[in-house]
């Protein structure tokens, strides 16, 4: 993935970057000397990285208010923005879910995506920003024990994409892409999750993990983020999927 992206100083906005994946994501790109914008509706990041590195702002705001993305948008105007927010879903098989439960992704993660990606693109965002969702795994394999959380994360790739050719059609000159985490034990999402799979295929925690190879960690989470952040723009793919080994391309089909 060829680079031709100095981070240093662009202002990115984080959104949900108060822990795991987002906090790892905010804090590589910081490391990288970017002007860190962290959104979250608690637990603030730091404000300062030391070694010569860029800053983390916090913002405190719910990403899924309607009216988040356009007052933060208007107010830091960045090159780059991340979305990482979403909901942790209730780990029961279907039969034990209600609708509420069922549908808590629905109402979060793709508000979220909805809502941020229509301002970005209504705005519009500056010539040659580019704009990552955070969606997962779970979108190519499905996930039977978190009610509609597979489905929800599919539709954000969705919807990333559908952003994308609005902004071709209309010359806008900003990327979307969309990133589909492995599910990962080093989350507070992963680990009740890894959990109840493990329990429900027989098998101990390690047993299970054993499939995905190399964890996810925050840390590989945001140095990937960084390539994608770096990388020239017409090199980028419209979604990949990330692994404790880095991000592999992932083809329209899949």
């Amino acid at each position: 993935m060829p680079a031709n992206n100095d981070l240093s100083g662009k202002t990115t906005i984080v959104v949900g970057a108060s822990r795991g994946l987002g906090r790892g994501i905010a804090t590589a790109f910081a490391q990288a000397g970017a002007a860190v914008v962290a959104v979250a509706r608690t637990t603030p990041a730091p404000t300062e990285l030391g070694n010569g590195a860029g800053t983390i702002q916090p913002a405190g705001a719910d990403a899924r208010d309607a009216t988040a993305p356009g007052t933060l948008l208007d107010r830091y105007d960045p090159e780059i923005l991340i979305l990482v927010a979403g909901a942790i879903p209730l780990i029961r098989p279907l039969q034990h879910q209600t609708w509420e439960t069922f549908s808590i992704n629905w109402d979060t993660d793709v508000r979220i995506a909805f809502n941020w990606l229509r301002e970005a693109l209504l705005k519009p965002l500056q010539l040659g920003s580019r704009v990552i969702v955070i969606s997962s795994g779970a979108a190519l394999a499905g996930s039977p024990l978190s009610g509609g959380y597979a489905g929800a994360k599919a539709t954000q790739r969705f919807i990333t994409s559908y952003a994308r050719d609005e902004a071709r059609r209309a010359g806008l000159g900003i990327t979307f892409t969309a990133v589909l985490p492995r599910l990962t034990p080093l989350t507070d999402l992963g680990q009740p999750a890894v959990q109840a799979y493990a329990r429900r295929s027989g098998k101990t925690e390690e047993e299970y993990l054993e499939q995905f190879g190399e964890p996810l960690t925050p840390q590989v989470a945001g140095a990937a983020l960084v390539e994608l952040g770096r990388a020239n723009p017409a090199a980028l793919a419209p979604s990949y999927l990330l692994t404790g080994a880095g991000l592999k391309e992932l083809s329209d089909a899949a």
